[in-house]
């Protein structure tokens, strides 16, 4: 389900479910747990690479998870896997070469340098589903994507190709057989640096994403109180069998 090796410094984490297009499940939330437990074990690993197994980066949360969610099972305070990229001593390149939506494409976000491609789709469908937006959206899409466009976002639940992200603060917007080699290659540089000189600068450069990231779930599970009561129905319909 998640997938780690190791070459010449570089940790790569591979989402490896591609026939749940990579869905953010309970299981697949757990694995990737562990494998940045790992990670932070792993003193050769100075540079990270994020990517997922398929033609879908993440799809986000499953229908499971949601419906656990509006019933109240389930706190959304308790999905918070964007401190895994956070806490990672080393930084984490996001290569989304395929689509990513809701928490999938928020997680990607979380990433310290985001890599897309320009065929494909990214956005956050929260809201198309009935619901505000989790994981930290509502701060940290504003710390890659301009304010403005990252509100448009959030609001409309529209899922726009990887080429009009060009210029909005994504690292980089290339073609999708691309993603992963330029991916790499900036992995690579960085991980021609000491060790402990990246981790010291990761710890600096992701403060701010960090503190926002702890404020902002606090305000998210306010919202979900209210929006989740009444979005049990629209999420069963809104997936097809």
């Amino acid at each position: 389900m998640v997938r780690l090796t190791v070459a010449d410094g570089i940790g790569t984490i591979t989402l490896a479910d591609p026939q749940s297009a990579n869905a953010l499940g309970e299981r697949m939330v757990v694995a990737l747990q562990d494998t940045f437990e790992t990670i932070g074990t792993a003193a050769d690993v100075r540079a990270v690479v994020l990517r997922g197994e398929g033609d879908v980066f993440s799809s986000g949360a499953p229908r499971e998870l949601l419906l656990r969610l509006a019933a109240g099972e389930l706190r959304p305070a308790d999905i918070v896997l964007p401190r895994l990229l956070f806490e990672c001593e080393v930084p984490i390149v996001a290569a989304m070469a395929g689509h990513a939506t809701g928490g999938g494409f928020a997680l990607g976000l979380a990433a310290d340098i985001v890599v897309i491609g320009r065929e494909s789709r990214y956005g956050f469908t929260f809201m198309n589903l009935g619901f505000t937006p989790g994981m930290g959206t509502t701060k940290l899409c504003e710390y890659v994507l301009s304010p403005a466009v990252a509100h448009e976002l959030l609001y409309t639940g529209e899922l726009r190709r990887g080429a009009n992200f060009a210029g909005t603060g994504v690292n980089h917007v290339v073609p999708r057989h691309e993603v992963e080699s330029v991916a790499f290659d900036i992995a690579a540089r960085i991980a021609g640096q000491p060790r402990s000189s990246i981790a010291v600068l990761k710890r600096t450069l992701s403060l701010p994403r960090r503190q926002a990231f702890e404020q902002s779930i606090t305000h998210e599970s306010l919202m979900h109180q209210i929006t989740f009561a009444a979005a049990a129905g629209r999420i069963r319909d809104s997936y097809v069998e």
